[in-house]
């Protein structure tokens, strides 16, 4: 049991520590191939223009029909 899960580590990192450092690798030589791109100043936020609401009075009636007179079913 102690051998199996000693193996399983081993291979583990055996396989993980070159593709690090295969992709640590081809990183840095992409870095040193490409110029620094020159960092960029942030602009000032624009305050947001404000927003404006048409708004209609509500219009009343002027005639109402007559009450309607609900009967329940008992």
């Amino acid at each position: 049991m102690l051998i199996g899960l000693l193996y399983t580590l081993l291979t583990f990192l055996v396989c993980f520590i070159p593709v690090c450092v295969f992709k640590l690798t081809y990183l840095g030589l992409q870095s040193l191939k490409k110029p620094p791109e020159p960092e960029k100043k942030p602009e000032p936020e624009k305050k947001p223009e404000p927003v404006y609401y048409i708004v209609e009075r509500k219009r009343t009636k002027k005639k109402y029909s007559n009450p309607q007179e609900f009967e329940f079913k008992k």
